[in-house]
């Protein structure tokens, strides 16, 4: 059953661990209200496989 209401799943990922040709991603899951927050959203996130925090940009 679909959620009703403004609350949609966003999916974020690493900004950083594209250009730095390391294996594999950085995702992440969240929440995001669709009518008070209409651009994409950018977090700062941990990057286990950088092992630091990193920008995550959400995707589709």
């Amino acid at each position: 059953m679909a959620k009703k209401g403004n609350r949609i799943q966003v999916i974020l990922e690493c900004t950083e661990h594209k250009t730095s040709g390391v294996a594999g991603t950085s995702r992440y899951i969240t929440t995001k209200n669709r009518k008070n927050t209409t651009e994409r959203l950018e977090l700062r996130k941990y990057n286990p496989i950088l092992k630091r925090y990193t920008t995550h940009r959400e995707i589709k």
